[in-house]
């Protein structure tokens, strides 16, 4: 293998599935590995996913799942990012930007005009340097028990369209969130 071939970035790729093992051994075996069980919410998992191997070993993922969502009185779908992960060996590598990008990509063949994430305060910067706003209004997501519960963590969106403009009015998720 050449010089050229051996630091060339690896591909991103598309996942058949994305499992608890594939999560374990990017983040490791933690009870909370993103951070957000403090939260206690119950998520949805995503439907289509994209990794990065690094030899043999998967050191980074996205996954998409779309979802009904209300906009002030509009309602519409949005393309929900989750499961972000990159191993903390890996960090600082860009491969965070590299596997939502490749997600983002996908996302935009789904038909939902944005995408929308949750996110811990501390990535909002890392969020917001890959194009994606804060939501400065209130996000409602169900929970079990047909209960409505204020989303704690921070939601950003990002346009998938060219001309998509996010309004300015509260957001109620249909569902889990993702």
């Amino acid at each position: 293998m050449s010089d050229n071939q051996s630091s060339a970035a690896p591909a991103v790729v598309r996942l058949p599935e994305y499992t608890k093992a594939d999560q374990d051994e990017i983040l490791g075996h933690g009870d909370d590995p993103f951070g957000v069980s403090a939260a206690g919410l119950t998520w949805l998992p995503k439907k289509d996913h994209f990794g990065i191997r690094h030899g043999d070993r998967l050191v980074a993922h996205a996954g998409l799942l779309r979802l009904p969502v209300a906009i002030g009185e509009a309602e519409t779908e949005v393309v929900g990012v989750g499961g972000v992960a990159v191993a903390p060996d890996m960090q600082g590598q860009g491969l965070a930007r590299r596997v939502v990008a490749a997600a983002l990509d996908h996302a935009r063949t789904m038909g939902p005009q944005h995408a929308l994430l949750f996110c811990r305060p501390p990535l909002e910067p890392l969020y917001q340097r890959l194009g994606w706003n804060p939501l400065t209004k209130d996000v409602l997501v169900e929970q079990p028990g047909n209960r409505l519960v204020t989303m704690p963590l921070r939601t950003m969106v990002t346009p998938l369209r060219d001309n998509a403009r996010w309004p300015s009015e509260p957001v109620r998720l249909f569902s889990l969130p993702m």
